[in-house]
């Protein structure tokens, strides 16, 4: 199983900066990427602790504190 490349997940961190939360699909909209692509870069992200999942009836993400 290959990583996302970083500068992937560089560009969903620095989108996630821009909003207090958002969903996979609207990042994956907002930065031109693949959905699928984002999905398994924000698991890699969550799992490096640098962003973390929040459920409001949904799931969204957004950088940890």
């Amino acid at each position: 199983m290959t990583e996302v490349p970083d500068e992937i997940k560089q560009k969903i961190v620095d989108y996630l900066k821009t909003v207090s939360k958002a969903k996979n699909k609207d990042v994956a909209r907002a930065i031109g990427e693949d959905k699928h692509l984002v999905d398994k870069a924000i698991a890699e992200l969550s799992k490096e602790g640098k962003i973390e999942y929040i459920f409001l009836g949904t799931s969204f993400v957004k950088l940890k504190e």
